[in-house]
């Protein structure tokens, strides 16, 4: 297995040499994401202001979850579907398939790069620029290495979803407006926009049910202590687990019948 493994090591690594080439951008990734956080963060906080409000959270647990909620939605914009859609749509994606690796896990591996550097070089510092600006819940160790934990996996989860919306590719020549759907979609019910504590108890059922729940609402709920004991933990865990599972299966099955959509003209 680790054999296997080791044949996509070149791709990561092209894919950092290739992010060096444009640091700039994480600078504006920060300016953005941090500017978006104060919107957020501000109007949540004036809203918490007279004391604890609904969903359990008070000002502190609030600003907490709102802002790691973006820095979550940072380390999953890894283009994985901006760039397969548009592989597929120059006929790129021909040469990959002549290469003795898969195609998805080379991609999977390719954006781990960025997915470490959005993590590194902006999560970090507008974290630190809050945390001087507001008071934040300090998670404890445990509820630390639990977030840790469930957000690699919710990185997995974010792949999956990313690189189905750019197989659409092989069905549409133009995947802006189904990325543009994803975003929202993937915004509303893991959470991002509001907690999903707070929203009515019909939508919360469906949010949870959901795998995108398990990208921002799961890591937060294990990082702000927000479960009853181990078996809840272990349950958000599980959920997060299963999800990664089926939507890696779909990802290889749907992969598999979109080749036979394939048709390449050039010479």
């Amino acid at each position: 297995m680790t054999g296997r493994l080791r044949v996509y090591t070149p791709f990561a690594t092209g894919g950092l040499q290739s992010l060096l080439q444009y640091r700039s951008t994480f600078a504006m990734t920060a300016m953005t994401a941090a500017a978006g956080a104060a919107v957020t963060v501000f109007l949540w906080r004036a809203v918490y202001a007279a004391g604890p409000g609904p969903g359990g959270f008070d000002r502190d647990s609030i600003t907490t979850y709102l802002l790691v909620a973006q820095l979550l939605q940072v380390l999953h914009s890894n283009r994985v579907d901006d760039e397969v859609a548009a592989e597929v749509y120059r006929g790129d994606v021909a040469v990959m398939l002549v290469r003795p690796v898969s195609y998805p896990v080379m991609r999977f591996f390719a954006c781990l790069p960025l997915v470490g550097a959005n993590a590194v070089l902006v999560g970090v510092p507008v974290l630190g620029l809050f945390a001087l600006l507001v008071p934040l819940t300090v998670p404890r160790p445990l509820d630390l290495a639990l977030f840790t934990l469930s957000t690699a996996v919710s990185v997995l989860l974010a792949f999956c979803v990313n690189l189905l919306t750019g197989m659409t590719g092989f069905v549409t020549t133009n995947t802006w407006g189904v990325r543009m759907v994803k975003q929202a979609v993937t915004a509303f019910f893991a959470g991002q926009m509001v907690p999903i504590a707070l929203m009515p108890e019909p939508l919360a059922t469906l949010a949870r049910a959901l795998p995108f729940s398990g990208m921002v609402d799961g890591p937060l709920t294990l990082l702000l202590g927000r479960y009853d004991g181990w078996t809840s933990a272990a349950a958000v865990l599980a959920g997060q687990l299963a999800w990664a599972a089926g939507l890696t299966l779909l990802c290889a099955v749907l992969w598999r019948a979109s080749l036979g959509r394939l048709e390449v003209l050039g010479g």
